[in-house]
């Protein structure tokens, strides 16, 4: 009885010495402010950046992003609904990493476009928006804002891909072209297959043949090998 008794002590003590420690970091001053967008959060990657350590400021999630991610999440769509659920697990993540601190700001929950909000607070504190999506990027260019693309990081870090290297991938829909299979690599970057719309749903082994420099982003061509 006293072990289980000193087992709850025990956990009791660990969880306030980790909300105390939450607590301290809200009270950061000077920090700069990183406004979280829905699909940064959808995406999730967002998740390992923050345990890196390497995000140099607080994590700002908007009331009206957590109300558009819970509208998704009950909505009818199912593809939608999942990942909006996801978003809302992956944020739940995110406020139990220490290496950052993460803050809930209630900004009247969508009385306005959730991209405006997030500009609007963005400009006022001088901050930057962490997102996906490329149209609210180039708007936040027009209005001088700071954008941190999760996107734009995983291709500066990775290992680049040269013609001829070989990889497994999975092809989930048809080309735009006869014959075309599309597959996406884990950074989101799409691959083109040649004499690949036969094989959706399957994984096969493809070799890159060129790179294609797109306005949203990077463009591979493929062709399947036996191999």
């Amino acid at each position: 009885m006293e072990i289980i008794i000193l087992i709850i002590v025990l956990i009791i003590l660990a969880e306030t010495t980790f909300s105390l420690f939450k607590k301290y970091k809200t009270t950061r001053i000077g920090a700069r402010k990183i406004f979280v967008d829905t699909s940064a959060l959808i995406d999730g990657r967002i998740l390992n950046i923050a345990r890196t350590g390497f995000i140099d400021g607080d994590l700002i999630i908007l009331k009206s992003v957590l109300k558009e991610l819970q509208l998704l999440a009950d909505g009818k769509d199912s593809e939608k609904r999942s990942r909006a659920r996801a978003g809302l697990n992956n944020l739940s993540e995110l406020e139990r990493v220490i290496e950052v601190n993460t803050e809930i700001l209630d900004d009247g929950e969508g009385y306005k476009k959730v991209d405006d909000e997030l500009l609007k607070h963005a400009k006022e504190t001088k901050g930057a928006v962490l997102t996906l999506d490329y149209n609210l990027i180039k708007v936040a260019e027009v209005e001088k804002i700071a954008t941190l693309n999760i996107n734009d990081l995983a291709l500066a870090v990775r290992t680049e891909f040269l013609p001829g290297a070989k990889i497994k991938l999975k092809i989930t829909e048809k080309g735009s072209n006869r014959g075309q299979g599309v597959g996406h690599l884990k950074d989101g970057t799409m691959v083109v297959v040649d004499k690949a719309a036969n094989k959706i749903g399957k994984e096969i082994t493809v070799e890159f043949v060129r790179f294609h420099e797109t306005p949203a982003g990077k463009m591979i061509f493929a062709k399947p090998t036996r191999n």
